[in-house]
Protein backbone atom coordinates (compact mmCIF):
# COMPACT_ATOMS: atom_id res chain seq x y z
CA UNK A 1 0.00 0.00 0.00
CA UNK A 2 1.23 3.42 -1.26
CA UNK A 3 1.62 5.72 1.87
CA UNK A 4 -0.35 9.37 1.00
CA UNK A 5 1.51 11.63 -0.94
CA UNK A 6 3.12 14.56 0.65
CA UNK A 7 2.36 18.49 -1.17
CA UNK A 8 5.13 19.69 -2.78
CA UNK A 9 7.33 21.79 -0.49
CA UNK A 10 7.26 25.83 -1.90
CA UNK A 11 10.73 27.31 -2.67
CA UNK A 12 13.04 27.93 -0.42
CA UNK A 13 14.81 31.36 0.57
CA UNK A 14 18.13 31.33 0.65
CA UNK A 15 19.56 34.67 0.75
CA UNK A 16 20.14 36.63 4.02
CA UNK A 17 18.12 39.99 2.58
CA UNK A 18 15.27 38.04 2.32
CA UNK A 19 15.10 37.17 5.49
CA UNK A 20 15.47 40.83 6.68
CA UNK A 21 12.80 41.65 4.65
CA UNK A 22 10.26 39.59 6.34
CA UNK A 23 11.51 40.28 9.83
CA UNK A 24 10.70 44.09 8.92
CA UNK A 25 7.15 42.97 7.84
CA UNK A 26 4.04 40.93 9.07
CA UNK A 27 4.57 38.50 12.07
CA UNK A 28 2.52 36.21 14.33
CA UNK A 29 3.78 34.45 17.40
CA UNK A 30 1.88 31.28 17.82
CA UNK A 31 2.65 28.86 20.98
CA UNK A 32 4.73 26.30 18.54
CA UNK A 33 6.25 28.75 15.89
CA UNK A 34 6.72 32.56 15.18
CA UNK A 35 5.79 33.53 11.63
CA UNK A 36 7.14 36.48 9.49
CA UNK A 37 5.42 37.50 6.23
CA UNK A 38 5.89 39.96 3.21
CA UNK A 39 4.31 40.66 0.00
CA UNK A 40 6.70 41.10 -2.56
CA UNK A 41 7.63 44.18 -4.72
CA UNK A 42 6.29 44.57 -7.94
CA UNK A 43 10.19 44.30 -9.35
CA UNK A 44 10.82 41.10 -7.48
CA UNK A 45 9.31 37.64 -8.49
CA UNK A 46 5.45 37.25 -8.06
CA UNK A 47 5.35 33.97 -9.06
CA UNK A 48 4.96 31.12 -5.86
CA UNK A 49 5.41 31.16 -2.22
CA UNK A 50 8.86 31.09 -0.87
CA UNK A 51 9.01 30.02 2.68
CA UNK A 52 12.41 30.48 4.90
CA UNK A 53 13.01 28.30 8.12
CA UNK A 54 15.70 29.31 10.80
CA UNK A 55 16.14 27.98 14.55
CA UNK A 56 18.24 29.87 16.96
CA UNK A 57 20.71 27.73 19.45
CA UNK A 58 18.25 28.66 22.19
CA UNK A 59 16.04 25.97 20.66
CA UNK A 60 18.82 23.25 21.36
CA UNK A 61 21.45 21.51 19.98
CA UNK A 62 21.95 20.94 15.94
CA UNK A 63 20.37 17.49 16.41
CA UNK A 64 17.44 19.51 18.13
CA UNK A 65 17.51 22.55 15.96
CA UNK A 66 17.78 20.21 12.33
CA UNK A 67 14.34 18.06 13.95
CA UNK A 68 12.68 21.55 14.65
CA UNK A 69 13.26 22.65 11.22
CA UNK A 70 12.46 19.35 9.78
CA UNK A 71 9.03 19.72 11.45
CA UNK A 72 8.84 23.60 9.99
CA UNK A 73 9.42 22.10 6.73
CA UNK A 74 7.06 19.67 6.95
CA UNK A 75 4.30 22.40 7.99
CA UNK A 76 4.69 24.22 5.76
CA UNK A 77 4.35 21.68 3.20
CA UNK A 78 0.94 20.95 4.27
CA UNK A 79 -0.40 24.16 5.46
CA UNK A 80 1.36 26.57 2.88
CA UNK A 81 0.11 24.55 0.07
CA UNK A 82 -3.37 25.87 0.78
CA UNK A 83 -3.43 28.75 2.76
CA UNK A 84 -0.21 30.71 1.15
CA UNK A 85 -1.02 33.34 -1.23
CA UNK A 86 1.09 33.82 -4.39
CA UNK A 87 3.97 36.47 -4.31
CA UNK A 88 4.21 36.22 -0.32
CA UNK A 89 7.77 34.85 1.50
CA UNK A 90 7.16 34.01 4.71
CA UNK A 91 10.01 32.89 7.45
CA UNK A 92 9.16 30.14 10.29
CA UNK A 93 11.09 30.75 13.47
CA UNK A 94 11.34 27.60 15.88
CA UNK A 95 10.74 28.20 19.58
CA UNK A 96 12.91 26.50 22.39
CA UNK A 97 10.59 24.19 24.19
CA UNK A 98 7.89 24.62 21.46
CA UNK A 99 8.87 23.22 18.32
CA UNK A 100 10.05 19.91 18.59
CA UNK A 101 8.17 18.71 21.96
CA UNK A 102 4.83 20.31 20.49
CA UNK A 103 2.42 17.46 18.90
CA UNK A 104 2.64 18.01 14.95
CA UNK A 105 -1.42 18.65 14.94
CA UNK A 106 -1.39 21.45 17.28
CA UNK A 107 1.94 22.68 15.15
CA UNK A 108 -0.03 22.61 12.08
CA UNK A 109 -2.98 24.36 13.75
CA UNK A 110 -0.56 27.23 15.02
CA UNK A 111 0.93 27.81 11.52
CA UNK A 112 -2.39 27.54 9.61
CA UNK A 113 -3.62 30.69 12.70
CA UNK A 114 -0.46 32.70 12.39
CA UNK A 115 -0.93 32.49 8.59
CA UNK A 116 -4.65 33.95 8.89
CA UNK A 117 -3.33 36.28 11.10
CA UNK A 118 -0.78 37.42 9.12
CA UNK A 119 -3.04 38.22 5.96
CA UNK A 120 -5.88 39.25 8.05
CA UNK A 121 -6.79 43.08 7.28
CA UNK A 122 -4.91 45.30 9.24
CA UNK A 123 -7.28 48.01 11.68
CA UNK A 124 -6.65 51.05 9.79
CA UNK A 125 -8.40 53.18 12.29
CA UNK A 126 -5.43 53.62 14.97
Amino acid sequence: MLAPAMPAPPATLTKRRDFLACARARRWAAPGLILQARKRHPDEPAEGIRVGYTCSRKVGGAVVRNRAKRRLRACAAQVLSSGGVDGWDYVLIGRAGATVSRPFEELLGDLGKAVERVHAPRNSSK
